[in-house]
Order: C-alpha cells, then structure tokens, then sequence
C-alpha cells in the first residue's frame, strides 16, 4: 500500500443495503489496518471550499498586529488566533512551524450541555470570514457524523451509537497556514510526528503536499487525495474507545524540498470531538481474551485537558 485507500460515502448513503454495508467493511478495514482513508462525494461544495480558502488566505495576510488581537489569552488555543511556533508535537521541544485559527462549536440551545463552550472570536477586517467558516464547520461535522454511523455499525454497535455525543460536541475547525521557509528550520518541522487527540479528524486538501502517514511497518508514505476527496482520520479518543481496533495512525507534514522552501501550504483540519462528559472507557465489544481492556476509564474532557497539556497549548 503506497497511499491511502478511497471510499465513496455515496454507497452509504445509498439505499442499497449490499453498497451500505461494503462501504461500511471498507472503511472499517482500512482504519483497523492504517487508521486513515479518502473520502469521496461528502457534504462540502466545490464552491464552499473555495470560498473558504479565499477567507483563509485574506485572514493570515493580514498584519501580525491585526492578528495578533485575536490571540486571547485564558482559552489554551481553544478559539481564535495561535501565532507561530506555538504549538508542538507531544514530547517535543521545537514548535512546529504554522500558525492557525480555531472555529468552535455554536450549540444548539437544546443541546443540555455539562459544560460552556467558548464564544468565537470575531474577525472585524473580513466580513465573511466567520460565515464561511461555520458553513463549512457544519458540512464537516455532518460528514462526519455519517462516517461515525458506520463505524458504529463496524464495531457491533447500534448505528446512531455516537450521534448524541458528537452533535452539539467540542470539534474544532483549524485553517493552518505554513509560511514560506526562509531558514534551516535546526529541527522543526512543519507538523511533527503525532496522534490527533479527537474522535476522527476530517482534513480538506491540502493547497501543496507534505502529509505523511506511518504505515504498520514503520515506513512513512504520502497520503495523496484527490482534490475532490477528503482525508479522515481516527484519532486517539476513538481508538481508546475502542480498545485499538480502529488505530489512531502516527502522521506528520514534513518540510518541502529546498527548491520549494518559497510556497506556502494551507491546509484544514476538522477535528471531531464528542460533548466532554463522554465516557472513553473501552467498549465490551472490542474487548476480547486475546484483546484485554488496554486502558483505565476517562471521560473525553478529561482525556483532552491531559492532551493539551502535553501539546503546551495550556499550563499545567
């Protein structure tokens, strides 16, 4: 396997039960055997990510001064601005070279959450920055609510098993910019090596390439969707959940050849996370004697404060 494997959520969505349920072995195979696939003909329009990468591009052009207003201190990153170097990959020193915005969950008022999400900060100078990136927010968040029905029905489990807990969840959408490299980075990269903490992460093509994937081997392939295509991955919470049937799989985005240090890559990540009051514990069904419980209970809250602590987008 030199890339990904590709699925269509059109056979899921299909009313063919024989296209529903090959779907449903394909992409659970595929995440029990590298954690991450190409998804095609899911809920985002072609017009609806131009847009938003038009938004995407104006924001980080601004001035440092102008952004920086947005980076609000007390929310660990949560939503608004992270300037550059900020974050870093878990157990590493250097910060990786991006800087990025956080959209996060608008509830419904009906949502009976345990817990206040923050509000969205609101980017005066663009005045469809913040529209755009809630519409794309909610097609990504149904997208993935689908892929999470199959999965659901992969493991054994009823297919709405996760619907509760993503809907109204804290998923963050995060428009990365990864500026032109000027420098010898001395050790940093673009994105080290790492897990994605969430649920499942569903990431829009990237404007040039670099992601990588860590295949069972070791070996490091290039994950290469089509434009039309989606990359979603599971994430350590899922694989937790599920007693590491599905695999949260180890990637990175490594830095350009030296000819192509000038360019600058954008790329957009939907992290999805259930409510906070999630229980993580290992499901009985993915717990087998030749596959004993692998990991002490904890709800989602607690797993992602523990996360981002080590990440050092919060202090201890």
């Amino acid at each position: 396997m030199n890339n990904i494997p590709s699925v269509d959520l059109a056979d899921f969505l299909s009313e063919d039960p024989a296209k529903k349920q090959k779907f449903v072995n394909e992409i659970g195979r595929a995440y029990e055997e590298i954690g991450f696939v190409a998804l095609k003909n899911h809920f985002l329009s072609d017009q609806l990510v131009e847009n938003l990468y038009k938004e995407v591009k104006n924001f980080f052009a601004l001035p440092v001064e102008a952004k920086e207003k947005y980076e609000i201190e007390g929310l660990g990153g949560q939503r608004g601005y992270t300037s550059f170097g900020k974050e870093h990959a878990k157990g590493k020193k250097e910060g990786d070279l991006k800087e990025f915005w956080h959209f996060g969950q608008e509830p419904d008022k009906d949502a009976n959450l345990i817990e206040e999400y923050p509000e969205n900060i609101v980017v005066d100078e663009l005045e469809d920055f913040n529209a755009t990136g809630m519409e794309a927010y909610r097609m990504l968040e149904k997208t993935g609510i689908y892929v999470l029905r199959a999965l659901a029905l992969y493991i054994g489990l009823d297919e709405n098993y996760f619907d509760h807990w993503a809907s109204n969840g804290n998923s963050i959408l995060r428009p990365i910019h990864y500026p032109p490299i000027t420098e010898e980075p001395k050790g940093a990269v673009r994105a080290g090596a790492h897990g994605d903490i969430n649920l499942i992460t569903l990431l829009m093509g990237a404007s040039t390439g670099g992601l990588q994937v860590q295949r069972k081997d070791g070996e490091w392939i290039d994950a290469i969707p089509q434009d039309d295509e989606l990359v979603i991955n599971v994430g350590d919470m899922l694989e937790r959940h599920t007693n590491n049937k599905l695999r949260s799989t180890i990637h990175r985005v490594v830095n350009p050849p030296k000819e192509q240090w000038g360019k600058p890559r954008y790329s957009i990540p939907f992290f999805m996370h259930p409510r906070s009051d999630m229980k993580l514990n290992c499901l009985e069904e993915c717990v087998t004697s030749e596959n004993p419980k692998q990991y002490d209970d904890i709800t989602a809250g607690e797993f992602l404060h523990q996360r981002l602590v080590e990440i050092g987008l919060i202090k201890k």
